[in-house]
């Protein structure tokens, strides 16, 4: 019996063990220096402008790859309220119902590890109204599965306060639950 011939292409006789190109190994390298970078800047805990400038910039990318933190739970300030968003939704017969974004407290082990960017989803909704019109849309869209339309969705921020050891919590007006936002929906709007 004879023996196969080994596959040969430009790079050399073995397809296996041949390095990529050089540009690949380069363009690799220059993406992790640069992550590792933007990483950096964003998560360094010093004030300055270069940094603030460099984060500025880097926002969308961190916002996108959801590896953006905010390191206010480690600050000397720590975040003294738990809120979430819930959406009410409307139909038009006069029924409500109330749909949540998936909470971490409400979740099991593995859940939370597989819907982790919602918590991050859900804490920047509440302060970014740029993103109220398209998450008022995606409950919508998650609920109508109704003979009778939706007329109109609500997102509401519920808010508690969190008290420090051995004290009692007081509510503030930065902890009122409020309607942040309402959309009226149509038909175009559910496709």
């Amino acid at each position: 019996m004879t023996p196969m011939p080994r596959a040969v292409n430009k790079r050399g006789p073995n397809v296996r063990g041949s390095t990529p190109p050089r540009w690949r190994r380069l363009a690799i390298n220059v993406f992790i220096v640069a992550h590792i970078f933007i990483v950096s800047c964003w998560a360094i805990p010093i004030s300055s402008s270069w940094r603030l400038a460099v984060r500025n910039f880097v926002t969308p990318y961190m916002r996108w790859t959801g590896l953006f933190q905010a390191w206010d739970m480690f600050s000397p300030v720590p975040k003294n309220a738990n809120s979430y968003v819930e959406a009410i939704i409307h139909y038009q017969d006069g029924n409500t119902r109330t749909w949540a974004f998936p909470r971490m407290s409400h979740l099991d082990v593995w859940e939370r590890y597989s819907k982790e960017r919602y918590r991050k989803y859900g804490d920047l909704l509440e302060v970014t109204p740029a993103l109220w019109p398209d998450a008022a849309l995606f409950a919508a869209r998650q609920n109508n599965n109704r003979a009778v339309p939706i007329k109109t969705v609500f997102l509401v921020r519920y808010c508690a306060p969190i008290a420090l050891q051995g004290e009692v919590a007081q509510r503030s007006e930065s902890c009122d639950d409020d309607v942040l936002y309402s959309r009226p929906i149509h038909a175009g709007d559910l496709k």
